[in-house]
């Protein structure tokens, strides 16, 4: 474990903080891979209805992070605003496992989650204030830890919970479970994390909306978001090609995409924690550059694979460079407005949302002018351009911060 980690392990609202973030990644993971066999096969939506009401959930959970971290800026406050989104997912959770009807289940994924998700950014800039004393260097080790204790939720929680409620011939009790950690963590933060000032008060007008709103869509924030995102839809290709070039182009099956899945999952934990230790060696820019670097390198491979064992041989690294993009923008992001945790934290949200959107657009071209393999190819182009566009904007101030 990274000397700065174990510092940091030392302060007891960072710790709760790793606490709170586990729960959070357990809610997620209990549901998120059931919610369509919930939404559609068990509650009747149509797959055009699901569609568009995943999208939507996807804009407002954007919408409601960055006014949240604006307010959160503004009254200097986190816990209250923590729990009152931590009550969300409560609600959430627990009214579709209730009250299972397409109403229900509309109103908890388009309004009460993508609240609830806004816990996430929030954490960050939670815990951003507790390390700033810190420096830089110890923070992004706390940041890459908090990022792998989510992760870790993931390779456990899915498998148990299907594994659990495979024979009870519904998956809405894992909205139960969600809820019930949701309901945890309520008290976890409510017992012992403390209020926490968010900013200076004097910054006076720069803490309006109008203001706020105007600092994330300047050219200088634009571009390095669009950076980010060119490089973080390589991650949302990869889950829709993989599996589909697992069972195609190798020859495999559907017991190796649970099979590789599952390794990676559980190397990005061991990698991540790894990313913040050589973050202590190396700027934000230069490590999200190699990460970078060589997880285009993986999927470049992954559309040129032709054999079961390629794949295989891919997981070591697909795993290091995932690890570096789900970890090390995440600090990158908050240091875009350094001095607002809460908007600059919220910026997480806005690069999950855009970098879907671009992996998404990515896959619908990929498919259309070539097939699955062609189209990891085409990806991997994509995160070649928003490293150029990286490197460009801040690959002198990478330099500079290195020395």
């Amino acid at each position: 474990m990274p000397s700065s980690l174990l510092i940091a392990m030392r302060n007891p609202v960072i710790r709760t903080s790793m606490f709170a973030i586990v729960l959070f990644g357990f809610s997620g993971a209990s549901t998120s891979p059931y919610q369509s066999v919930v939404g559609i096969t068990e509650l009747g939506l149509s797959d055009g209805l699901y569609s568009a009401l995943i999208f939507a959930a996807a804009l407002v959970n954007v919408a409601l992070s960055v006014t949240i971290g604006i307010v959160a800026d503004r009254v200097g406050n986190y816990r209250t605003l923590m729990l009152a989104v931590i009550l969300c997912g409560v609600a959430g959770y627990g009214a579709v496992y209730l009250l299972p009807t397409k109403l229900s289940f509309v109103l908890a994924a388009l309004i009460l989650l993508p609240a609830y998700g806004a816990l996430n950014p929030l954490l960050f800039a939670y815990v951003r204030t507790a390390a700033k004393d810190m420096g830089g260097r110890h923070a992004a080790a706390v940041n890459s830890a908090i990022r792998a204790a989510i992760s870790l939720s993931w390779v456990l929680v899915p498998g148990l919970v299907g594994l659990v409620l495979s024979a009870h011939g519904s998956m809405l009790p894992a909205y139960l479970l969600a809820s019930l950690g949701c309901l945890a963590n309520f008290v976890l933060v409510l017992r012992r994390l403390p209020p926490k000032a968010a900013v200076d008060q004097a910054l006076g007008k720069r803490l309006s909306f109008l203001a706020s709103f105007g600092e994330i869509l300047s050219l200088r924030v634009v571009l390095r978001l669009l950076a980010i995102a060119l490089i973080s839809s390589t991650l949302h290709v990869n889950a829709a090609v993989l599996p589909l070039i697992v069972t195609g182009a190798v020859g495999g099956d559907v017991g190796d995409i649970g099979i590789i899945v599952g390794i990676v999952a559980l190397l990005e934990v061991i990698f991540i924690l790894v990313w913040g230790r050589i973050q202590d060696s190396l700027s934000h820019i230069n490590a999200l550059a190699l990460g970078t670097a060589i997880y285009v390198v993986n999927m470049a491979l992954l559309g040129l694979s032709a054999e079961r064992w390629h794949i295989y041989a891919l997981t070591l690294v697909s795993a290091f460079g995932a690890a570096a993009l789900i970890s090390i923008p995440i600090t990158y992001l908050q240091e875009l407005i350094a001095d607002r945790p809460g908007l600059g934290s919220s910026l997480i949200s806005v690069n999950i949302f855009l970098g879907g959107g671009l992996g998404a657009a990515l896959f619908a071209l990929g498919t259309r002018i070539s097939d699955y393999s062609g189209t990891a190819l085409l990806s991997s182009l994509a995160g070649v351009a928003g490293l150029s566009l990286l490197l460009f904007l801040d690959g002198g101030r990478g330099k500079a911060s290195a020395l």
